[in-house]
């Protein structure tokens, strides 16, 4: 049986970080001509292992991987279970399969550094991101390790953090009915609720601990207090779990103000200083990837958070969620 070393080839790309020697994060090429999806059925426990040391591989090079169908094959080879896109504020698409359109919000807009579906208890526990048309320019997906930021903050903001952990967070976000592909939050509460009943609406939500509140051309979401930092069990280590940034920076629309997007967990604001500099931390060590065509990005959603910068189109990147 072939090594993992015959199959891929350990590369670089611009700006990688080194914490103690750990490359953040991980870069796989071909080292032959070879499916991708056919090594990863051969080298799952390897992929695995090296995920969770890394947080995120970047596959790249793989010709194989050609359409949204091809990639749809690639995430069935890793065997994780699908997790459906239920609470989450991104307009998206549905393209083949397990496999829809990342965040559909115009090109000119980026999107702030979070977790994916951190403001909800069901959440992803991994991300795949693949680039079926590389951007004119521009577009990278900045990424950075949670837990490096949770250090950095607990060290900088010792009280603070020490409330965000005794108190958690709230979020609360206006929904309209319809999806508003003008919004980075623009995903109306039927395709969010993955239904136009309003009494099915209220079960979902209540699975996930929502509050509604309906209005006349919409419906507020209250979700919280939910936890903002938490214990990654497997590495043990605490992580900078949340979308803190991504609401107060980001959360705005012609239905929200996000300056009231995020609250501490009993109803206090946020000091807006300390939002700014987190934005600042996470921005300086965060490493920001260059897509390509055929690019997959694989990212553990518990170890990295991840954003998107603007860029001139075309680019289509489309994603998929797992447990």
């Amino acid at each position: 049986m072939p090594t993992n070393s015959i199959i891929f080839a350990e590369t670089r790309i611009p700006h990688q970080r080194d914490y103690g020697g750990v490359v953040f994060p991980a870069v796989l090429s071909p080292a032959a001509t070879v499916s991708l999806t056919a090594a990863v059925k051969e080298q799952k426990p390897w992929l695995d292992s090296l995920l969770h040391k890394h947080g995120a591989i970047l596959f790249r090079g793989f010709d194989s991987l050609a359409t949204a169908s091809d990639f749809n094959d690639l995430v069935e080879a890793f065997g994780y279970e699908e997790l459906p896109y239920v609470g989450g504020a991104a307009p998206r698409t549905s393209v083949v399969g397990r496999v829809f359109t990342a965040n559909e919000s115009p090109p000119d807009q980026k999107i702030p550094f979070h977790h994916e579906m951190a403001q909800v208890p069901k959440y992803p526990a991994k991300l795949f991101f693949f680039c079926e048309v590389e951007p004119a320019s521009g577009g990278e997906t900045p990424i950075v390790l949670s837990h490096v930021v949770y250090e950095r903050m607990k060290e900088k903001y010792p009280d603070f953090v020490e409330k965000l952990e005794k108190e958690g967070l709230i979020y609360t976000r206006v929904l309209g009915e319809e999806d508003d592909p003008s919004s980075p939050i623009g995903r109306g509460w039927k395709s969010t609720f993955l239904t136009a009943d309003k009494a099915v609406a209220e079960e979902r939500a209540a699975k996930l601990n929502m509050k509604l509140e309906w209005t006349d051309d919409g419906v507020k979401t209250i979700m919280g207090p939910i936890p903002a930092i938490k214990h990654d069990e497997t590495r043990q280590r605490k992580i900078w779990f949340n979308s803190m940034v991504a609401a107060y920076t980001g959360w705005e629309d012609k239905l929200n103000d996000p300056k009231k997007a995020v609250t501490f967990g009993d109803g206090t604001p946020l000091p807006d200083h300390i939002i700014y500099d987190c934005l600042k931390i996470l921005e300086e060590e965060s490493v920001a990837v260059p897509w390509q065509k055929t690019d997959v990005l694989l990212i553990d959603n518990l170890a990295v958070l991840h954003s998107r910068k603007p860029f001139t189109p075309p680019r289509r990147i489309l994603a998929s969620l797992c447990k």
